[in-house]
């Protein structure tokens, strides 16, 4: 949408999409079906196609067809149609509420709204208990209260336990972009379930900062999660660190709180079953 306002041509196109809204044969949603609903992000993306009925999904947002930005599986997204984003295509799909961003441009929100469309908005959860009050949130408007305890509680059983008399495993997360993740974010939260401590914060790191190749090398942590793809970060000094477990972690599972959390356990849990038989077998080496 145009920033000094919708033009002539513009109002013409939103009055055509509600003329043709007003006109469909398609019958109202029941009630026992709920709402039907277009949503603007891929993280609500994600936790709407766990929730929803598959009838209530007017469209998800054109993310959610990309596989470098989407959280959902493109066997499930391409169910489903997407939006620009616009005004005029929302408007024309006429849905009796919209899921968006708190990130929405200010513009489309009031075309919504004078339009006459419910737009409820999300912000992005800085931990896991944040991320499943989201998930409760989005069921209840939806009228799908019970579908969304089921994936809190997934989501709850998916995250490890770690023995408390353990020392926690020294990790660095190094993001794309060679950034780390700073210790208020909801993947960290996810990480300390886990066992983890970051070990960019022991290094001053903070949210978003970067870190080097050779600070990496200067000091190492003790499982080393690559998400990026620059050189530093495939370089073949990294095999040398002979006390630092080095492996692959998709960005897709911290892109999104909601089923990405489900998803993300699983890949920890096998990447500290695989640090645990290293270290066993460097254990027995050293006996021997």
């Amino acid at each position: 949408m145009r920033p000094h306002g919708p033009t002539a041509g513009m109002v013409f196109g939103i009055a055509s999409a509600l003329a043709l809204a007003g006109c469909s044969a398609a019958p109202q949603p029941q009630a026992k079906n709920g709402p039907t609903i277009v949503s603007l992000n891929p993280c609500l993306d994600a936790i709407l196609v766990e929730v929803a009925r598959p009838e209530q999904i007017g469209a998800l947002s054109h993310y959610s067809h990309d596989p470098a930005s989407s959280s959902i599986a493109q066997n499930i997204a391409r169910k489903y149609p997407v939006t620009g984003g616009t005004a005029e295509e929302i408007i024309a799909i006429n849905p009796d509420l919209v899921l968006a961003s708190t990130f929405i441009a200010p513009a489309t929100k009031a075309a919504l709204e004078k339009a006459g469309l419910r737009v409820e908005t999300f912000g992005s959860p800085a931990s896991v208990d944040e991320s499943t009050d989201q998930v409760s949130a989005l069921a209840q408007l939806i009228g799908r209260e019970d579908a969304g305890r089921q994936l809190v509680d997934r989501i709850s059983a998916s995250l490890a336990l770690p023995d408390p008399s353990s020392r926690p495993i020294t990790a660095l997360l190094w993001q794309p972009g060679e950034i780390v993740a700073g210790d208020a974010s909801l993947i960290w939260d996810q990480l300390r379930h886990h066992g983890l401590s970051n070990h960019a914060a022991d290094m001053g790191l903070g949210q978003a900062d970067r870190v080097s190749l050779e600070a990496v090398l200067a000091d190492p942590p003790q499982l080393l999660l690559i998400a990026g793809g620059a050189a530093g970060q495939s370089h073949p000094l990294l095999d040398r660190l002979a006390d630092t477990h080095v492996v692959q972690f998709d960005p897709s599972l911290f892109y999104c709180g909601g089923p990405s959390i489900i998803e993300a356990g699983r890949r920890l849990n096998e990447i500290q079953e695989g640090y645990a038989s290293r270290t066993m077998q460097e254990v027995a080496e050293d006996a021997g």
